[in-house]
């Protein structure tokens, strides 16, 4: 690479802005080639779909088809008998949510009739009924991708959310086909946080994101037991009750963790800090810091857990181990601005929410069993195997 030191400020910023230009270009023209593309595959997927589904072309047709297409156009790529299938799938899906030509399915004309619109996804033809796909993101990724995801879900909500992170994060198809394989989180119930852009790889971020819940259910946690007069007092009880029922928080937090400390203590340049709860995951071999907050999200929540993730990462943290993850676990958050508050952060951190028991419909409340009643029907049973031995040893 050429150096630039001779030159000026003024110039660097010239070649930043043009660069900028370009490549917002070619993106512009990766698009339209893509749509162009996904526009022709989804009217030869129609067409092909409307003669084979019915009995109208005899067994082997697509194959002869294809292999025919060769013949006539040398050189043609994409239009194998498999590729020609998978158009037929990606169009009868997106058919039931977009807007197409009538007559490329009409069979009651005569084959020869029927044209191939090769313009479904023009802006004047795009469905006004399609208001749940954003189109510059449909168009936005290639066949291939489109592929990968109906492969693994024909959930069009599921669909959509991977359309959406492809494209944010792009994703070529081999990296968005490892994303896939380990499963897809639901974008209801995905926690704000900006492990995309933070973490080592898109596989390691979406490991992260499926790992976290947006909302906990901490039953164990008696709100009656908190007096709302001090924030931090009502945070330290809350701890307490984690502490004593830290089995079941761990359940809570799903597979791989192991809990570390609590009021872990971290220090840095004569400054001491105490990070609430400390765990380690295996499956993403880093460790997890959790602050407790017991009221609405606040951004200042970011800043604090953001000074615990440095301390974390250059004191405690193995060299083999992944940098530490984030999380506020408040009462409540606007997800949205949680989001937004997150997102500029260059640390790997995360906002979910909690209910207490208090908060669970009065069903719910009245199906759980009571704790106390457990503590002494297992304290009893011990007492009985205990006499049981007794007497198998006389």
């Amino acid at each position: 690479m050429e150096e630039n030191k001779n030159i000026s400020t003024e110039l660097l910023s010239a070649v930043k802005a043009i660069k900028s230009a370009i490549l917002q270009s070619q993106a512009r023209a990766v698009r339209m080639i893509s749509g162009t593309q996904l526009s022709l595959y989804f009217g030869v997927g129609l067409y092909v779909s409307a003669n084979s589904r019915k009995g109208k072309w005899g067994t082997g047709a697509i194959k002869t088809i294809s292999e025919q297409l060769r013949r006539e156009l040398p050189g043609l790529r994409g239009f194998s008998e498999e590729s020609i299938k998978k158009m037929r799938t990606f169009a009868e899906f997106w058919s039931m949510y977009i807007n197409r030509s009538p007559v490329a399915t009409d069979s009651g004309r005569e084959q020869k009739q029927v044209p191939i619109a090769c313009d479904n996804f023009a802006l004047s033809k795009w469905s006004p009924t399609a208001t749940e796909i954003n189109r510059d993101e449909f168009l936005g990724i290639s066949f291939s991708h489109h592929m990968e995801i109906l492969h693994k879900t024909k959930n069009i909500q599921e669909v959509l959310f991977c359309i959406h992170e492809a494209v944010v994060h792009q994703w070529d198809k081999y990296t968005l086909r490892e994303v896939l394989k380990s499963g897809i989180p639901q974008p209801e119930h995905t926690a704000p946080n900006n492990f995309a852009q933070t973490m080592s790889s898109a596989s390691a971020a979406m490991k992260a994101v499926r790992m976290f819940k947006d909302e906990y259910l901490l039953d164990y946690v008696n709100v009656e037991d908190i007096d709302a007069q001090e924030e931090d007092v009502d945070e330290r009880l809350v701890e307490q009750h984690i502490i004593r029922n830290i089995k079941r928080f761990i359940m809570t937090l799903g597979r791989d963790f192991s809990f570390v400390g609590n009021q872990y203590h971290l220090e840095i340049y004569g400054e001491e800090m105490w990070s609430d709860l400390l765990f380690f995951n295996r499956e993403l071999n880093a460790l997890v810091a959790i602050e407790l907050k017991v009221g609405k999200f606040k951004p200042a929540y970011l800043g604090q857990l953001f000074a615990y993730l440095q301390v974390l990462d250059d004191k405690v943290r193995k060299p083999h181990e992944n940098p530490s993850i984030g999380i506020v676990l408040c009462k409540t958050a606007n997800q949205a601005y949680a989001e937004y508050a997150v997102r500029d952060y260059n640390k790997p951190m995360g906002v979910a929410t909690y209910k207490t028991i208090s908060e669970m419909p009065e069903t719910m409340q009245n199906a759980l069993p009571d704790i106390e009643e457990l503590k002494k029907l297992m304290d009893d049973d011990y007492s009985e195997n205990n006499e049981s031995d007794e007497a198998i040893e006389q």
